[in-house]
């Protein structure tokens, strides 16, 4: 993996969001706190570029089996505004009149917590005069597209992006997040039981390793060819979700 200065890094993070955030004319950023590391460090970050009084945690819980006290926790620690809504009554309302046309796929239906989220964070942040909404995902995450597209992936500006989720690790020590919050196994929270590494089907070392020799163009061997094949994979089929969406243009004709 990359040697970095972390706290350098760190420092250099906290003054591009500064940057950021007084280029677009805003105020204060909107941050939702899933309770795992990657919205903790973007929530720390902001706060230590913008200051506690300029950042709004919004815990949006939607069909949540599992209770999480974690995002209380980390607003405390870095003293911000802290609001919680359980979005589980408007998915559920959405599901049952369109429940008709919708197939058995679970991820179809997975997908619409976090797009109702994102409507939430728009919402407040708007309501806030000048207001950003911060996004919480991480180089690895990115990279393979594991996020929703108009739902995670909706943001104005990702603090986090070019970070490996190693490298995530690395500065939550350095900022002094919780330990409990650093040693949870990431879920994006779609269904029962859902993990990230069960989901992709692997682990975030292992991504995080091919992923990084991916980006570099350096030597994969080492690496076994099914999972070199399974990133890659992953990788070309989450492309349209990292530009924006194409046009027809008239003047190519």
């Amino acid at each position: 993996m990359r040697s970095l200065d972390y706290a350098v890094l760190t420092q250099n993070i906290i003054q591009w969001i500064k940057d950021y955030i007084h280029s677009a004319g805003a105020e204060g950023v909107v941050v939702g706190l899933s309770g795992g590391i990657d919205s903790s460090v973007t929530a720390a970050l902001c706060t230590k570029a913008l200051g506690k009084r300029n950042i709004i945690g919004l815990n949006l819980p939607c069909e949540s089996f599992e209770r999480d006290e974690d995002p209380n926790l980390m607003s405390k620690v870095l003293d911000i505004q802290y609001h919680k809504f359980d979005l589980t009554p408007t998915y559920k309302d959405l599901i049952k009149l369109v429940e008709s046309e919708i197939t058995t796929n679970k991820l179809a239906k997975g997908n619409i917590k976090p797009r109702l989220r994102m409507s939430v964070l728009y919402l407040i942040a708007q309501s806030k005069g000048s207001y950003l909404v911060a996004g919480t995902g991480n180089r690895t995450e990115i990279a393979i597209g594991y996020f929703t597209k108009y739902g995670d992936g909706g943001v104005d500006f990702e603090p986090i992006g070019d970070l490996y989720k190693y490298e995530v690790r690395e500065i939550a020590k350095l900022l002094e997040i919780p330990h409990q919050i650093i040693e949870k196994p990431p879920s994006a929270g779609l269904w029962k039981g859902q993990t990230d590494e069960a989901e992709i089907g692997l682990s975030y070392e292992m991504l995080d390793e091919i992923i990084y020799h991916i980006d570099y163009n350096l030597d994969l061997k080492g690496f076994r060819e099914e999972d070199i094949r399974k990133v890659q994979k992953m990788m070309k089929k989450s492309q349209h979700k990292q530009r924006m969406p194409p046009l027809f243009r008239v003047d190519k004709i």
